[in-house]
């Protein structure tokens, strides 16, 4: 049986019902842009709801942050960000288009990759230990600090080449969240944001940049979508979470990462699941969202939030083969009330 969903148009003058059919209202292109860390979901989703509704989804791997500046300018249908709008965006959302929505989509770790060879197994780190290398602090593989970490490790004494992204990042912002809820340090002197003012290290832009980056660079450690650096065959470490446990990062850690936060995550969906609760919760995990005007354009909104629905039900099961993890059913549900806030109108 369809769920239907009544979206008033053009100022109430007619109603179009929204359902699980292909209604589309003969819409056959929806435009997206930005985070980098879902392009690889994006790309599947997009050649699976082609093939099945006959409607072309193209997603532009631009970072979070022109995702999200693309939206703003009604350049795109939906902006992908992995971080939620902030008080002030969200104000500014609300003058242009009647305010966003955030429709969670996927789930993800944001990894610690390095490039050190002669290694037999995995780096452990600390949250700490972490943001004392990106702040300039340990500059050397064999301090005492990751010795510690790594006693059946004999680290060398080689100069750690810091690489973090350029760009405004989704990615970056799950990072410096994670830094500041481990390091007193790190949150007054730098913070957290899509971009900042890095102590230390090179930028590259985009995760291809830095994964390409700290695959050619000997001594390199960067952070990048677990895909990223599985894909390119770049060692990643396990990190100490908050129960003491180090944890590598799987679907699994993702996932008990997001059961760790469930009952926190607030109505407007705008959430963190760094540093969570839970001994097999990975503590550097990410969601990103697809945001949207809460106003749609009378003749794309049947069609996008179709494909919203169908990405966020339906097409979960893509996920696992490209190591993202699935949204929790009970965040699911919450969704379906998020995507029936979006009207049709000017």
């Amino acid at each position: 049986m369809k769920r239907a969903i009544a979206i008033a148009m053009l100022g109430g003058l007619s109603m179009i019902t929204l359902g699980c059919g292909n209604s589309s209202g003969g819409t056959k292109r929806l435009n997206g842009a930005g985070s980098s860390f879902v392009n690889d979901m994006m790309l599947k989703w997009s050649s699976v709801y082609n093939k099945e509704k006959g409607i072309e989804v193209n997603y532009q791997s631009v970072g979070s942050g022109a995702g999200v500046e693309k939206l703003k300018d009604k350049l795109v249908d939906f902006g992908c960000s992995d971080a939620p709008l902030s008080n002030d965006q969200l104000e500014e959302f609300k003058k242009i288009g009647g305010g966003a929505v955030h429709i969670p989509v996927v789930m993800g770790g944001v990894v610690v990759a390095y490039n050190l060879t002669g290694l037999d197994r995995p780096l452990r780190f600390s949250g700490p230990t972490l943001a004392d290398i990106f702040l300039g602090k340990i500059i050397k593989w064999n301090d005492a600090a990751l010795q510690s970490l790594n006693p059946d490790v004999k680290l060398p004494d080689k100069s750690i080449a810091v690489v973090h992204r350029s760009d405004g990042s989704g990615t970056t912002d799950i990072w410096t969240d994670y830094l500041c809820k481990v390091s007193p340090e790190w949150k007054s002197k730098v913070g957290r944001h899509t971009v900042v003012e890095w102590p230390c290290g090179v930028g590259q832009k985009g995760s291809e940049g830095i994964s390409g980056h700290v695959g050619r660079t000997e001594g390199a450690i960067g952070y990048v979508e677990l895909i990223y650096a599985a894909k390119n065959n770049i060692p990643y470490g396990l990190v100490k979470n908050k129960e003491g446990e180090f944890i590598k990062p799987t679907l699994e850690s993702v996932t008990a990462a997001a059961n760790g936060a469930l009952d926190e995550i607030p109505e407007d969906l705008r959430y963190s699941i760094t540093d969570p609760k839970g001994k097999e919760s990975y503590p550097i995990s990410g969601t990103t969202w697809a945001i949207v005007f809460v106003k749609q354009q009378p003749d794309k909104a049947v069609a996008l939030n179709e494909f919203l629905r169908w990405i966020t039900h339906e097409g979960q099961k893509y996920a696992a083969e490209l190591q993202y993890a699935a949204l929790p059913p009970r965040l699911v549900e919450r969704v379906d009330k998020k995507l029936a806030l979006l009207t049709a109108g000017n």
